[in-house]
């Protein structure tokens, strides 16, 4: 999916940047793999200190690799954006060495997108998916305006 328009996008080296000026995603190790056209990959360690009381990766965990890799894809199609709403649908615990997320647009305006993502749990290079979500994410940059 190309740019709804004329504004900057997000690139993967430009995702690169905003991750490492985002002391939340800092934290968590998170790593994009690839951004553009309306798709973004990502994956995350899954540390102990990331885990739930059954010892795979807590839900929220789950859940930001999914609203970031929705995120980022639909901000390469319309540049700055936060998350509206989303629904996370959790199918198996998270069990493994890093989770990876895949998102994509599905629709794109200058007003909203809609996203999808789905996570994996990767565990001896072998891929379990353990969440899938649909989302609302809204840019927040202005469009250009007409000339003339």
């Amino acid at each position: 999916m190309e740019p709804i328009d004329d504004r900057p996008v997000a690139t993967l080296e430009i995702m690169r940047e905003v991750i490492k000026a985002s002391p939340f995603n800092a934290l968590l190790g998170a790593e994009i793999l690839e951004c553009g056209k309306g798709i973004a990959e990502l994956q995350l360690p899954i540390r102990p200190e990331l885990t739930q009381h059954h010892g795979f990766a807590h839900g929220a965990v789950v859940g930001c690799v999914a609203d970031n890799a929705c995120a980022w894809a639909a901000a390469s199609v319309v540049g700055d954006v936060v998350t509206a709403e989303y629904k996370l649908h959790l199918l198996a615990p998270a069990i493994g060495d890093r989770l990876v997320g895949r998102g994509r647009v599905i629709r794109a305006s200058s007003r909203l997108v809609i996203a999808s993502s789905d996570v994996y749990a990767v565990k001896d290079g072998k891929e379990r998916h353990v969440a899938t979500m649909l989302a609302t994410i809204m840019p927040v940059g202005r469009p250009p305006r007409a000339k003339g």
